[in-house]
């Protein structure tokens, strides 16, 4: 883990340097591909490690996902880059954990977006682009509003469509979406109309995406909304589950709808398992064209989620079990709040039916997109985890660091099977820590951290490393007690 002392180190390592872009002869760990291959990276929001039926659910129909997993490899120990929306995408997007990450928190920006990540940064978009790679991003976005050093197309990506904004994104009729740089308006969903599905209109945009850019090598992040709040479906999927399921309490009161706040939903349990579905038939659409197209060989498709379960807008994660055996939820540096379901497939390189327990992270993709394309990734806290992928040897992180400021601050470090975590860093950051070990312990039950004092002196030293980020609130401050 790579210590950034201060501000101007810290947009040095962001800075993208040509010489950090040199490209390898050849894909060495790969098996002849006939193509330099595309990524499509689809994550989804606040689906929880037990939401989908290779992963243990009971209930939600997940046909197209659970067929990815047999068509490619379970990976058991992943984790997300932090425990809500903002921080987590942005460890993804620049491979820098949350102690030495740009954004680290979810901050708002008015009229509409969030605290935009600084021009020059080096993302997995930017990256890809200068490998010789088209880029897109379908979804919702939540490191810069509109405009902004952050916005998208700022970012790398050559196409965007979708929420610019991570709070516009808590509806699925919003009255606008975005198109590049361009504002797309929903004139049929203002004042309250409830007409166009706005992940209807991201699905067919991905799709589209697909069929525009099949004759050359892509780059495809869907950081699809679905399943957060608010809870809402299209009929179809609603009906696969009324009367099969109890409905749950309703949430809210009966009004007409509204572009603010979480709107009446009378069945949240059925709008929860019905969103899952429609997410999974989407995956499916991507995943049916890619076949239609003959790109399936072709294409390296990963699926994963940004964080745990919610448990807003009337979700309830303990009817659908959506940790399955994890403690905690989003929010949360146990494990449900960032292990995160995630699949892997690659018809051809990696193994159909596999698992693997490589522990990994969101800012291991930048390097492994970089070794996928067959360049030297630029300096990070990542390693690339294409070797898992392939079955071939796997070089292991020493340690992995979270980090959260809500809730009166907490960290977190995964070393091996021990897990630490850190309470009330805001008004102590040397609070006592807990510890859990992992591989006999998975619900974190036990803290035993009286019984091994050193691996917690260990696990401390690790939790200092973190740099100081330019913003105050995303910094552990002890208390004035002056």
């Amino acid at each position: 883990m790579k210590r950034i002392s201060n501000r101007r180190t810290f947009l040095r390592h962001l800075s993208l340097g040509a010489a950090a872009l040199s490209f390898r002869c050849s894909f060495a760990t790969l098996k002849e591909p006939r193509r330099k291959p595309n990524i499509i990276y689809i994550m989804a929001d606040d689906l929880g490690y037990g939401d989908l039926g290779c992963f243990g659910q009971r209930i939600i129909q997940t046909p197209h996902l659970d067929r990815l997993a047999k068509e490619g490899m379970i990976l058991t120990q992943h984790y997300s880059g932090a425990t809500v929306c903002a921080p987590s995408r942005c460890s993804l997007m620049t491979g820098f954990h949350g102690g030495n990450a740009y954004i680290r928190g979810n901050g708002e920006v008015k009229p509409e977006g969030q605290n935009p990540m600084p021009e020059g940064t080096v993302t997995v978009a930017s990256l890809m682009r200068a490998a010789g790679y088209t880029t897109g991003m379908l979804g919702k976005w939540g490191l810069g509003a509109p405009g902004s050093a952050g916005d998208p197309m700022n970012q790398g990506f050559d196409f965007f469509f979708g929420y610019n904004c991570q709070r516009e994104a808590h509806r699925y009729f919003p009255d606008h979406l975005w198109r590049n740089r361009d504002r797309v308006e929903l004139p049929e969903n203002a004042d309250g109309g409830q007409k166009t599905y706005a992940q209807d209109l991201i699905a067919d945009e991905t799709i589209q995406f697909i069929e525009r850019n099949q004759d050359k090598p892509f780059f495809l992040y869907l950081p699809y909304t679905i399943p957060h709040a608010e809870l809402w479906a299209p009929e179809a999927y609603m009906a696969m589950y009324r009367g099969q399921i109890e409905p749950g309490k309703p949430v809210g009161q009966p009004r007409p709808y509204r572009l603010s706040g979480y709107n009446y939903q009378p069945e949240p349990h059925v709008a929860f398992a019905a969103m899952v579905s429609k997410l999974d038939a989407d995956v499916g659409r991507v995943m049916e064209t890619l076949q239609k197209l003959g790109l399936d060989r072709d294409t390296l498709v990963i699926f994963t989620s940004d964080n745990g379960p919610h448990k807003e807008g009337g979700a309830d994660p303990d009817f659908f079990d959506s940790n399955g055996p994890l403690r905690g939820y989003k929010r949360d540096l146990y494990e449900g709040g960032i292990r995160v379901p995630t699949i892997a497939r690659w018809p051809g390189q990696i193994k159909a039916g596999s698992r693997s327990d490589h522990i990994s992270a969101f800012w291991d993709f930048l390097p492994t997109c970089a070794e996928v394309a067959g360049m030297d990734a630029p300096a990070s806290d990542g390693i690339s985890y294409l070797p898992a992928l392939l079955g071939k040897e796997q070089k292991a992180h020493a340690a992995l660091y979270w980090e959260f400021h809500e809730q009166g601050g907490k960290q977190a470090v995964r070393m091996g099977p021990w897990k630490g975590i850190r309470l009330g860093c805001k008004a102590n950051p040397e609070a006592p820590l807990e510890l859990y070990h992992l591989d006999k312990d998975i619900g974190e039950t036990t803290n035993i951290a009286a019984d091994h004092p050193d691996i917690v002196r260990k696990m401390e030293r690790i939790m200092a490393q973190r740099s100081e980020s330019p913003f105050p609130q995303w910094n552990f401050v002890k208390k004035d007690t002056a």
